[in-house]
């Protein structure tokens, strides 16, 4: 079996951790020894622990997971070189990344939470070289596409890798808006999750803008809904809300 390192121990390794700990065998690398324990227990399997004074990436494949910010930090503390380094870091360019870890292969990768779940829309870009090997990996953890450019990437990140949270704040107002009107909250978070689960579904087959027009019939319900949307701006703000995720990631990168 495989091995791969997982540098960092945050919601986002654990998460891809969870999707791929039946098909790899998993190192993870931290600062605190407790943390990494805890990390063990919630993935429910057996890993080697290393603390990062201790780190040696030597021709290791490795999933970088830190916050951004501690990257020059991190890069510092590593010893050797990795044979292909994955980046989940949001808004960090290939260029930065050469800069502080050394490897012979660099990818970058924005997953997302549903990783946990084996069901990460998950993009790649970077070495042409490593396309092959790293859409493999990252398959363990959901879907994968990979694109053409860093630009790509970051604005993929403010659609995928930040969605889920766009879609529970969606999921949140569903589930309230239901309340309000006399549902039982239970009831309505259950009818919401599966409203959720089929629309997947419809849109793996469908056109949004068909699927749309499918459900809407004229003078309908549905109608007056999506009327009621569009006069509060629904639609601009989702906009708004991936142009502000991709100026953050841009930010990230100065």
């Amino acid at each position: 079996m495989q091995s791969i390192t997982f540098i960092g121990n945050g919601n986002m390794a654990l998460a891809i951790a969870q999707g791929l700990k039946h098909k790899f065998r998993i190192e993870v690398i931290g600062r605190d020894m407790k943390r990494l324990d805890a990390f063990e227990k919630a993935l429910d399997v057996t890993i080697e622990k290393r603390l990062l004074d201790d780190a040696d990436i030597e021709g290791k494949t490795v999933l970088l997971c830190v916050k951004p910010t501690n990257l020059k930090s991190v890069g510092k503390a590593l010893k050797g070189k990795a044979r292909l380094l994955l980046s989940v870091l949001a808004g960090t360019s290939l260029e930065v990344l050469r800069k502080h870890i050394k490897a012979k292969g660099y990818v970058r990768a924005m997953p997302n939470l549903a990783a946990r779940h084996g069901a990460s829309m998950t993009t790649l870009t970077g070495d042409d070289a490593h396309k092959d090997e790293a859409t493999v990996l990252m398959r363990g953890a959901g879907d994968v596409l990979w694109l053409d450019s860093e630009k790509e990437l970051d604005i993929a990140t403010a659609l995928a890798g930040s969605g889920p949270a766009y879609l529970a704040l969606v999921a949140e107002a569903l589930a309230d808006g239901a309340v309000k009107l006399g549902l039982k909250r239970d009831d309505a978070r259950k009818l919401t999750e599966g409203l959720f689960q089929g629309s997947a579904a419809l849109l793996a087959h469908q056109h949004p803008a068909l699927l749309k027009e499918e459900v809407m019939s004229p003078g309908g319900t549905t109608a007056a809904g999506c009327a009621a949307l569009e006069a509060s701006g629904a639609r601009a703000a989702f906009i708004a809300a991936l142009e502000a995720a991709l100026a953050r990631a841009q930010a990230l990168s100065d």
